[in-house]
């Protein structure tokens, strides 16, 4: 049971995958009869899951700008900071002052290319204020968990029937 838990903590620490792949995890095993706690499964999502943020935030535009210039990753590197200069700009113009909200909404709505990840990148490269960025980042992981546990709760229980 440990390990499973262990899991679910790593899980939502990797990239693209986050929350949105621990919380239908823990879904699955807890379907197959696992005793898991879902409120202890859904907290270690939650840390596991912020617990790059601050890293991210204060690192991430640095290792960018830094390898822009060098042979072999300045290419990607490069790509990489101009997607996010451009999608923060984009971001910025419709969110207006609602920056707050829409980085809130845009970390939260579990669809591909969103998450903590990519909202605390964008964050950084609008020069979003830390303690706000994590609120908003760690708001939406709060919402990303409950549309994802309602999800994978809801159709896997729906579906249990088949199997």
């Amino acid at each position: 049971m440990l390990l499973h838990y262990l899991i679910i903590f790593f899980i939502s620490m990797v990239p693209l995958v986050e929350l949105r792949g621990a919380i239908p995890y823990a879904a699955i095993f807890m379907e197959q009869g696992y005793d898991l706690n879902l409120a202890v499964c859904y907290i270690l999502a939650i840390i596991g899951n912020m617990l790059p943020v601050p890293f991210i935030f204060f690192f991430a535009r640095r290792i960018l700008e830094w390898g822009k210039d060098k042979k072999i990753i300045g290419k990607f590197f490069t790509w990489c900071l101009e997607k996010g200069h451009k999608g923060g700009e984009k971001l910025q113009e419709k969110a207006g002052k609602g920056l707050f909200f829409a980085l809130l909404l845009f970390v939260g709505i579990p669809v591909p290319g969103t998450g903590a990840w990519t909202g605390t990148l964008a964050a950084s490269i609008l020069d979003m204020n830390f303690k706000q960025s994590v609120i908003a980042v760690m708001l939406g992981v709060v919402l990303a968990g409950v549309i994802m546990g309602l999800v994978s709760f809801g159709v896997l229980g729906g579906l249990s029937f088949l199997f």
